[in-house]
């Protein structure tokens, strides 16, 4: 382990006090100390700066408790939206089944120097399930696990079992990179391979893959060890449930995600664990007319000591709708204000709680769990059970096994229909389940991560957000929202007399301006796309004012309607006008009969960005959809590269790939 100490210090002799500095000097006769003022002085620092350093490590576990309690299967999840730990927990209980002992492990927990050691315990098997996060990237608990394998080429992992499950979306340009990493590298370190490595498509229908690889995962590991189901496919319960009838309620959690009163009692550094309370100072409609309701927030950040670049991306905690909460206690035939825990059965476990407790079934179900997404096959069938009419007992446990007819019935009633818990209970009416059960079952309600649209070097207190309000109609006849925009949609800039504050932190972000300002810059941001080039605007406009030579900056923007959705019309205009956007390309698809798309503007500037790209070293910048706006935006670019380098396709395909290896073509994209 290499220690690398911060500079924060430096002293300069010319800028001490002359009287301080004479003492320093030796008088005739006298002795030279073996150690100066100044000498002690440094070695004070460099001694308090190593003990802050040790002080302020993250403590990671070792795999000795793991070793002591005869753990043989261990899940590690790389997990940004929680979807990864979900999938880890059900390996780690299905191994119950098999009469394994198995836990789920956040990697960032462990120290995974230590992962040889597992190969101590008999038929242990290591399991990874880890998602790709933004262009290939590990996610953030597992960005250690991640440099460790890159940097130890020396590291002997042979004895060590292991497979992968990768989660990915086939819509990105690093397709599950992250998995297919950790699969590659295990091996090359001498780990044995047990089984395939798993690759699941968001794109698709993630559960079904993961479902169609863990049913041939787990008879192969059967074989390979020697063991066999106990032939018990019942319910395992995880978690006990525990009434508080007679508790201070100081104790209790109210929707803190980490620390006890970490919301009235606010500490920095804010982190997913520790988020900030940012105060509401702007909430605005952005487009004129239309049926969507397009939104500009900003949050304050002052006093926060949270630093953010453009491009960074803000994650906020939203809180699911009172109304839904209220529908589940009433169908359920609940009191929500009990004050509960739920505590791990397995006393070993680092898990204590699936989230913090103790607290009530509202709060729960207000802000840790979630609700609103189409239940995972996991889930029903657990709730199976507690159907009355055997009908609905055989339909839940048909749509979580892998039968083509049982893919089919979960496809369309489930997520075709969008029916969430709440419809699902609502639609299968001898369905009732207990709501501690339910509890431990749901997933947790993840943060929701945005674009930043402001720059930090023209507002550094505060934090802007432009999202689109999620609303729509269900083949059911329902009304769904999006939790997060609606959320924040009614966040107020102030509530009787009270400031509305939303939980959030910084993940920091690769999509960056370039270095030198003198580069030139082509962004391509339809709708809420623009998010984070208004921030880069901001930013090139600044460093115009403080005299820098800046490149051109070119923008292609992309809304239906000029008169309903031209979003911060008046800004770029503005920027426009005063020369910090030296070329402004709006694409208004519906205004014509004609659909115009803003690759469609791409293709009539072909000359102009090709000699930027080519000639003038541009870096160009895509934020927006995924799925089909990204992919046609790349393609273009391709065909402009084909025709004006007279290059083939597959030459133009390389060169455009290699811009983005370079960090010259960067994507903000989802789907």
């Amino acid at each position: 382990m290499s220690l690398r100490l911060p500079c924060t210090c430096s002293v300069n002799m010319a800028d001490m006090d002359p009287e301080t500095t004479a003492h320093t000097e030796p008088t005739v006769g006298e002795e030279e100390p073996l150690f100066s003022n100044l000498d002690l002085f440094l070695f004070s620092l460099i001694v308090g700066l190593l003990i802050y350093w040790f002080m302020s490590r993250k403590k990671k576990a070792n795999f000795y408790v793991v070793l002591q309690q005869g753990k043989n299967i261990i899940v590690f999840y790389g997990s940004q939206t929680g979807t990864a730990e979900e999938f880890a927990n059900r390996l780690s209980k299905d191994a119950q089944r098999y009469g394994m002992k198995g836990m789920a492990a956040d990697p960032e927990e462990y120290d995974m120097g230590e992962l040889s050691r597992l190969s101590e315990i008999q038929n242990s098997l290591a399991i990874f399930c880890m998602a790709t996060y933004g262009e290939g990237d590990p996610t953030d608990n597992a960005q250690d696990f991640y440099d460790w394998l890159q940097e130890n080429d020396d590291e002997d992992l042979s004895g060590l079992n292991y497979t992968v499950f990768s989660l990915g979306n086939k819509t990105y340009e690093h397709y599950n990179a992250m998995g297919k990493y950790v699969d590659k590298r295990l091996e090359e370190l001498g780990a044995k391979r047990i089984f395939d490595l798993g690759l699941g498509d968001d794109d698709g229908n993630l559960e079904e893959d993961f479902i169609s690889w863990r049913e041939q995962f787990w008879p192969a590991i059967c074989e390979h060890f020697g063991v066999e189901a106990l032939g018990d496919d019942s319910s395992i319960r995880q978690y006990e449930l525990q009434e508080h009838t007679d508790i201070n309620m100081n104790k209790v959690y109210t929707g803190e995600i980490g620390r006890l009163k970490s919301f009235e009692v606010q500490k920095p550094p804010f982190d997913s664990k520790n988020p900030f309370l940012a105060p509401v100072t702007v909430n605005r409609r952005l487009n004129k007319a239309g049926d969507r309701h397009l939104m500009h927030l900003e949050l304050d950040i002052t006093g926060s000591k949270i630093r953010y670049e453009s491009g960074d991306h803000v994650a906020v905690f939203p809180t699911n709708d009172s109304m839904l909460v209220n529908k589940l206690g009433q169908i359920l035939g609940v009191d929500l204000d009990v004050v509960i825990s739920l505590n791990n059965l397995d006393d070993e476990s680092n898990k204590k709680h699936p989230f913090p407790c103790p607290t009530s079934y509202r709060t729960a179900l207000t802000h840790y769990l979630d609700i609103t997404h189409p239940p995972r096959t996991n889930v029903l069938y657990e709730l199976a059970q507690y159907a009355s009419d055997p009908k609905d007992q055989e339909n839940m446990r048909k749509m979580a096994s892998s039968s083509p007819e049982g893919k089919a019935l979960y496809q369309n009633w489930v997520l075709d229909a969008s029916r969430n818990i709440l419809a699902i209970l609502e639609d299968m009416p001898s369905l009732k389940p207990p709501i501690d059960h339910l509890c431990e079952l749901l997933p947790r309600l993840q943060a929701r991560y945005y674009s930043i649209a402001s720059s930090s070097k023209v507002h550094p207190n505060s934090i802007h957000i432009c999202a689109v309000v999620v609303e729509y109609k269900t083949k059911t006849g329902r009304i769904n929202k999006g939790v997060a925009t609606n959320w924040l949609k009614n966040k107020l800039i102030s509530d009787n007399g009270h400031k509305s504050t939303v939980p959030m932190y910084i993940r920091k972000s690769q999509f960056r301006l370039p270095f030198k300002s003198t580069n030139p810059v082509i962004m391509v941001g339809p709708g809420t796309g623009i998010a984070p080039f208004v921030g880069f605007i901001q930013e090139r406009g600044w460093l115009k004012e403080q005299g820098k030579e800046v490149g051109e900056t070119v923008m292609y923007f992309g809304c239906r309607h000029k008169n309903e959705d031209f979003i911060y019309q008046e800004e770029l205009e503005e920027a426009e006008k005063n020369g910090v956007l030296t070329q402004l390309n709006v694409a208004f698809s519906r205004d014509q009969e004609q659909k115009v798309y803003v690759q469609h503007h791409l293709k009539k500037n072909k000359e102009h960005l090709w000699k930027l790209i080519h000639t003038d070293n541009a870096h160009i910048y895509i934020c927006g959809d995924a799925k089909n706006m990204a992919k046609d935006v790349q393609l273009t670019f391709c065909e402009i590269a084909e025709e004006l380098g007279g290059m083939t396709r597959t030459q133009a395909t390389d060169y455009i790939k290699k811009l983005m290896t370079k960090g010259r073509y960067s994507q903000d994209v989802w789907s």
